[in-house]
């Protein structure tokens, strides 16, 4: 009979031997995320499942104090083969444990679990989170539903199979006296946090805090795994993004833009620009990060996915994040989320 066992990993070098060993991969659960939420405050635990003495799995936890209720957060995870039923039984049991013991009322797993909704899911994802008493979550952890473009192709390949407006809007954009600088200054998180601001005001959502960005650019950056792109015109800054460079793929990770100068396609320029930098490291795949759900012109995101689409690439979809219930609690913020989805439009 196999024997599970779960301790914490403290060795950065062996956890991240086996995030990168796995496909798909994913910043969410490297070392570096959890250094990045530490230094905001947050309390982080990296676990190790071992499988007759071998790892198997590993699970980083983040513990967020939130005023709608104590919970565990795991972006992207556990990275585990879920098609073995009897780890994934151990690791339910494991955290259940621990978050008693932490006094949380739920965890928040969104696992890097393909949702084939008009495909037969071998990892039978839906059956497999009934069995171990989990419910789907009432928000999404992160983005779920991301569109990816494989850059490996030349230029002109890429080019070509662009939406016809995109492709004229790129160069369009070369006509203006717009220039790129790519940095590592985590000073520039103060850039990004006012240019979100205006993008979050024009498409209706809550942005991030300028100390997450720095701390993002920081950490990241030291294992040359983060760049900042920026697009002026003259000394003004008309566009930022933070991009992760993580295993095969760059991460168009958080961005911000100016509400002037409509005439100037200069975020199209930016993408572009961002692209080929990538291409030029050997990255195979470039994560435009989110996009609305569906097809509803109406939602909220549909300006940024019709933006995001006309680069080429596909949709890929991730299964939905479920909670593993601990309190009774929990059901208040289950309550709550659920209202607010609905007033935001998400």
């Amino acid at each position: 009979m196999d024997k599970f066992t779960v301790k914490q990993i403290k060795n950065k070098k062996v956890w991240e031997t086996f995030v990168l060993s796995k496909k798909p991969q994913t910043f969410l659960q490297s070392w570096n995320w959890g250094e990045v939420n530490e230094n905001l405050g947050e309390e982080i635990i990296r676990l190790g499942f071992y499988k007759n003495n071998v790892l198997v799995g590993i699970c980083l936890l983040i513990k967020q104090n939130a005023k709608r209720g104590p919970h565990f957060l795991i972006p992207a995870g556990p990275l585990m083969d879920w098609e073995d039923e009897n780890l994934a039984k151990f690791f339910k049991k494991s955290v259940y444990d621990l978050a008693k013991k932490s006094k949380v009322w739920f965890v928040r797993i969104r696992p890097e679990i393909l949702d084939n909704k008009k495909k037969n899911n071998p990892l039978r994802g839906k059956e497999l989170f009934r069995k171990l008493g989990m419910k789907q979550a009432p928000m999404h952890l992160h983005a779920e539903n991301t569109w990816i473009l494989d850059i490996s192709k030349s230029e002109d390949e890429l080019l070509s199979e662009m939406r016809k407006t995109t492709r004229y809007l790129i160069r369009k954009s070369l006509k203006y006296d717009l220039t790129i600088e790519v940095s590592k200054d985590p000073k520039l998180s103060e850039t990004l946090f006012n240019l979100q601001k205006e993008t979050a005001l024009r498409h209706k959502f809550v942005g991030f805090s300028e100390k997450l960005f720095k701390s993002e650019i920081k950490v990241f950056s030291i294992d040359k795994q983060a760049e900042v792109f920026l697009v002026k015109k003259a000394k003004e800054a008309l566009a930022i993004a933070i991009i992760i460079f993580y295993g095969d793929s760059a991460y168009y990770h958080f961005s911000g833009s100016t509400s002037k100068y409509r005439e100037i396609p200069f975020s199209y320029r930016l993408q572009w620009e961002i692209i080929k930098h990538a291409k030029r490291r050997g990255i195979k795949f470039y994560n435009f990060w989110g996009i609305a759900p569906n097809d509803n012109p109406k939602h909220r995101f549909a300006g940024v996915t019709l933006f995001k689409t006309g680069f080429g690439g596909e949709r890929i979809d991730w299964f939905p994040a479920h909670d593993l219930v601990i309190n009774p609690l929990y059901y208040f913020t289950y309550i709550f989320e659920t209202l607010r989805k609905t007033m935001r439009r998400l």
